[in-house]
Parts: structure tokens; C-alpha cells; sequence
């Protein structure tokens, strides 16, 4: 199952685990996004993929349409908990609380959500995987960003935690921390100012969404007795959160 797998990483994501034969269940809000994503990887490599339609922040939404799943979708074995976003880039006492609301209920309370309805069945089964996509913001902190790191940091506090409280069960925990990645990250979080969300990126090479999506099929790809615990991911030009070489 890959949350937010209407865009960016989560959908790079469903190309790249597809093309290792991985059967999909592809959510997310948009569900115009999901059919068509959904159409073309089954057009590509065969009728391997559902999608579902669901808010993380919502909990009764995310059981619902879990419990929902068809039968044979239903022993979800690798879990990307993908959905995230950041909103508004403003000092603390300036910020509006609303997009703190939505920012701590998707990064943090959806990822549990998520986790809380999927983990147990790995847990009877005796094994999987969850990859929480987290950021460089979970390790570093940025002006005007505080709310957002804080999320992310909780992220991190989350993935270490699982990882203790599941290791008798042999499920792996990894977390995957991007740097700059260009996708709509920065449109969402300027209200769709495409102006201000290119200056995110001028003057560098950023990564992709792709590349991102290639690092997340190595770690699920890998043998059952190897976990990768963290991975930071920066482009070359990134060499801290704020510090780029830019031309």
C-alpha cells in the first residue's frame, strides 16, 4: 500500500514497485489521479492494482477503507507511508494554526492511522514493511519551518519507536529522509504560487520524485534478513537543509 500516491514520490513510487512485479493497493484524495494511475500500471504490467480513496487525517475514513480491501489485496506485506505535505513559510507567532492543524494530522496522525490499521496483520503474518518518508527536516530545522520540522522530527521519533516495538514480529522499519525534491511539495505549501515554488529550485539540480521512488524499491528489495534502518538522500548541490551551491 502506498499512501499519496496521486503525485510525486508516492506515484514514482507505484512505477518503480510495479516494475518489480509488486501488487499495488494506490490511495490517496484524488480519485480522478488514482484511476488513471491505476489504468496505466495495469496497461504496462498487467491487472495487479486497486486503488482506494481516503483522507489519512481521517480515522474512521482510513479503517473504513482498509477493512474494505478485496480479499485478495488484503495481506498488505509493505507498507510507504508517503502522504505528507508542508503549508505556509512564516515565523511561529505569525503562522496560521489552521495549517498547523492540517500539517501535524497528515504527517503525524495519518501515518499512524495508516500504521495502526495495516501493522497488526503484518504482526500475525510474522513479517513485512514499513518505509516512512520522512525529510531532512527531521533531522535539521529551518527558519520560518518550525511546525514542519517538528512534524518530521516526530516522523524520525516514530520510525525508531516502530522499529523497537516490531522487531519481535520481523517487520522491518526503514525511514527515507529527502532533501529538495521537486515536485508540487513547494506549489502546495505556497497555495499554488508556481513563481515562489520555482525559486525553491533555481540554481541547482534538485532531485526528483524518481529518484526518491529508486532508493524506497532498493530497501524493500532487499533480503529479508537486511534492514535499512535510515536513509538521508540530498542532491549533490545540497549539502545541509539551507545550504545549497546554487549558480
Amino acid at each position: 500500500m502506498i499512501t499519496g500516491a496521486t503525485s510525486g514520490i508516492g506515484k514514482a513510487t507505484a512505477y518503480a514497485l510495479a516494475k518489480k512485479g509488486i501488487s499495488l493497493i494506490l490511495t490517496g484524495r484524488r480519485e480522478e489521479r488514482l484511476s488513471k494511475l491505476k489504468d496505466d500500471l495495469s496497461k504496462q504490467y498487467g491487472n495487479h492494482f486497486i486503488y482506494s480513496v481516503f483522507d489519512v487525517r481521517k480515522k474512521e475514513e482510513v479503517y473504513a477503507a482498509i477493512e474494505s480491501i478485496p480479499d485478495d489485496f488484503r495481506k498488505i506485506d509493505i507498507l510507504i507511508n508517503n502522504a505528507g505535505l508542508a503549508l505556509g513559510l512564516t515565523h511561529v507567532q505569525d503562522s496560521d494554526t489552521d495549517e498547523w492543524d492540517r500539517m501535524i494530522d497528515t504527517n503525524i496522525k495519518g501515518l499512524l492511522y495508516v500504521t495502526r490499521a495495516i501493522a497488526p496483520g503484518m504482526a500475525a503474518r510474522g513479517g513485512g514493511h514499513i518505509v516512512n518518508v520522512g525529510s531532512i527536516a527531521g533531522r535539521e530545522v529551518y527558519e520560518n519551518g518550525a511546525v514542519y520540522c517538528a512534524t518530521k522530527h516526530a516522523v524520525d521519533a516514530l520510525t525508531r519507536g516502530m522499529r523497537l516495538d516490531m522487531v519481535k514480529y520481523g517487520i522491518k522499519v526503514t525511514g527515507v529522509r529527502p532533501g529538495a525534491v521537486e515536485t508540487e511539495f513547494s506549489l502546495v505549501r505556497f497555495n499554488g504560487d508556481q513563481a515562489r515554488a520555482d525559486e525553491v529550485y533555481k540554481g541547482f539540480e534538485p532531485l526528483v520524485a524518481e529518484d526518491i521512488a529508486e532508493v524506497i524499491a532498493y530497501a524493500v528489495d532487499l533480503p529479508k534478513h537486511v534492514c535499512i534502518n535510515d536513509i538521508l538522500v540530498t542532491a549533490t548541490a545540497q549539502a545541509s537543509i539551507t545550504n545549497f551551491h546554487r549558480t
